[in-house]
């Protein structure tokens, strides 16, 4: 069973917390799924609309999905938009803003860097995480999250095949690690006390429309024309893969962390996300070859290379020993 370190949450342990963890990790598997697929659709949407940029792109492989999200989530309840509290509304509008920012960041990023490496560069929240609840309380988080930090930033630098040269990286390792910041907002947002009295589905259905109204209007300003707009939707494949992003990858998700993850700390959320890029790699090692038959695009299925290993092995063996060796009281 998981356990954190100190956060602004009380220490006692929620009673739903080992099936909160167990949902979570269901929640991880979905946006695992997430990376190969959305790739997917940006390559896609190079063959369907090539008149449209990348930030088109990125922009209208979000919008579709939250938008039948929350229209899914309004015909099966179609009074509880309108019987949201305010704290549903304002809890739902900010986390609705911080997870469009990310989106928009990964998914523009995912243009630019492989799947796997995406996926573990999202994560560096997860170090974040707990390094912001020291500051916040005035307290050294103690070597062990220092010496996690470091591990970290080394396999951050290995993924992203930083030039030392140079002092950057590319574009898309640039995007996601910034992206990373929006979504540990997100995350922290999600624990606050204060909306501990918010119901889920509505906080969801708020959040949903929040993006959907956000990606909407962002289409339509970055639209080259109506056809790019369109196009997309004559698409069976392309349909197909929206569609799983909305059922699995939003809908699924997002029910299962706003629902859930009130019942464990922010810290603990952290950890447990980090095994979000061990199963998008995974996938990624075989599912790009099957979309590639399946809906008419070059995307070679990702191996496992030397810095995805090591990188990625750092990053999740920083984490790994943040868990089972969480820094004293």
């Amino acid at each position: 069973m998981l356990t954190g370190f100190p956060s602004a949450m009380s220490d006692v342990h929620h009673p739903q917390r080992p099936q909160a963890l167990l949902m979570l990790l269901l929640a991880n598997f979905f946006w695992g799924l997430s990376f190969p697929v959305v790739k997917a659709i940006a390559l896609l949407h190079g063959v369907l609309v090539p008149q449209a940029g990348t930030w088109f792109s990125a922009i209208y492989t979000v919008a579709p999905r939250f938008l039948l999200a929350s229209a899914v989530l309004m015909a099966l309840r179609p009074r509880s938009f309108w019987q949201v509290s305010r704290g549903e509304l304002k809890q739902g509008v900010i986390i609705g803003l911080f997870s469009s920012a990310g989106m928009l960041l990964q998914n523009d990023a995912l243009q630019f860097t492989a799947a796997s490496t995406s996926a573990f560069l999202t994560q560096l929240y997860a170090i974040l995480i707990p390094v912001y609840v020291a500051i916040r309380l005035r307290r050294n988080p103690g070597w062990i999250v220092w010496g996690c930090c470091a591990l970290v930033l080394a396999g951050v630098a290995i993924l992203g095949q930083f030039d030392w040269r140079t002092m950057k990286f590319g574009r898309g390792e640039w995007e996601t690690l910034l992206a990373s910041l929006f979504f540990m907002g997100q995350i922290l947002w999600l624990e606050k006390k204060e909306f501990a009295a918010n119901r889920p589905e509505r906080l969801t259905l708020v959040m949903f429309v929040t993006e959907a109204l956000i990606f909407a209007a962002l289409a339509g300003a970055t639209a080259p024309d109506l056809a790019a707009l369109t196009t997309p939707w004559t698409s069976p494949g392309w349909l197909a893969l929206t569609l799983t992003l909305t059922v699995f990858c939003t809908l699924g998700s997002f029910t299962i962390m706003n629902t859930w993850q009130p019942k464990i700390t922010a810290t603990e959320a952290g950890l447990v996300y980090c095994i979000e890029p061990i199963f998008g790699s995974l996938m990624a090692l075989f599912l790009p070859a099957l979309f590639s038959v399946w809906v008419g695009i070059a995307y070679a299925n990702e191996r496992a290379t030397v810095n995805l290993l090591v990188g990625g092995g750092l990053i999740t063996a920083a984490n790994i020993l943040l868990q089972f060796k969480p820094p004293a009281k």
